[in-house]
């Protein structure tokens, strides 16, 4: 039996032909889990440099994967999925299809979601860690015990606090900057770097948790703080999003708590 061809009239969706090559869908799962530069996704594929480089300017081009130059060494890049566009790609693939087909956006916080520890990591813990720790445990309701540390903790910013009140009515005026020791020895499901510097001291934790890192740019630049503001609002945006697709994962991986009986 032939297959038959395709219309003159029909194409496929963009989306597909972006995404559809074997190694392109191989590099967007790899960068659905963590933030990478081109040598650990050269090794993740088993590819040779110049080919995933190709691929992934295509990617880049479609907008599905952005870059940024590490803060840790400006040599290097790192690559990140943007989540929130392939989610809405999909789902006008699908409904291109069938109106049924439509996808709907992962939930912000998941009740079946079982207690997790994570740890989040950045150089200073003055913001991004702290941001991203208390916008888990809100909206989570306390489900996730999260923690944040830095390799060289500052005070706090006083834009941390303010955009999280501002954007999010949470007050981090009771939060404290940690330095990493503390929690060493401790056991963790996550261990999430907000930071490239960071990302190069990390120690290792028992009990093997899942390492992941979001290349996140550091908001604090020692400019004014009314001039560094926009940034702690686009990383507050930038981290309530990553924690929004998170929550799916953890509510993919743990089994639900069990009910107490009446």
């Amino acid at each position: 039996m032939t297959t038959p061809n395709l219309r003159p009239d029909v194409t496929l969706p963009a989306f597909l032909q972006l995404a559809g090559h074997p190694l392109r869908w191989r590099i967007l799962g790899e960068l659905a889990r963590s933030d990478r530069m081109v040598h650990e996704l050269t090794g993740l594929v088993s590819e040779p440099q110049n080919l995933v480089s190709y691929h992934l300017a295509k990617l880049r081009d479609g907008r599905l994967v952005s870059g940024r130059r590490s803060s840790a060494d400006r040599r290097d890049t790192y690559y990140t999925l943007d989540l929130a566009r392939v989610g809405s790609q999909l789902s006008a693939t699908g409904g291109a299809l069938h109106p049924g087909l439509r996808l709907t956006p992962p939930p912000c916080e998941d009740s079946r979601t079982g207690v997790a520890r994570v740890l989040f990591l950045c150089t200073g813990n003055s913001a991004r860690s702290q941001m991203a720790e208390a916008l888990i445990k809100a909206r989570s309701g306390g489900v996730v015990k999260a923690y944040s540390a830095g390799s060289h903790p500052k005070p706090l910013h006083p834009n941390a606090l303010r955009v999280m009140r501002e954007q999010h009515g949470l007050d981090l005026s009771g939060y404290a900057s940690k330095h990493l020791d503390i929690f060493a020895g401790q056991r963790f499901d996550w261990v999430i770097s907000l930071c490239d510097r960071v990302r190069e001291v990390c120690p290792e934790f028992p009990g093997a948790p899942e390492t992941v890192h979001w290349s996140i740019a550091n908001p604090v630049t020692g400019d004014p703080d009314d001039v560094t503001y926009p940034l702690f609002q686009q990383t507050a945006v930038e981290l309530a999003a990553r924690i929004a697709f998170l929550f799916a994962v953890l509510a993919d991986r743990t089994p639900a708590p069990r009910r107490r009986k009446p």
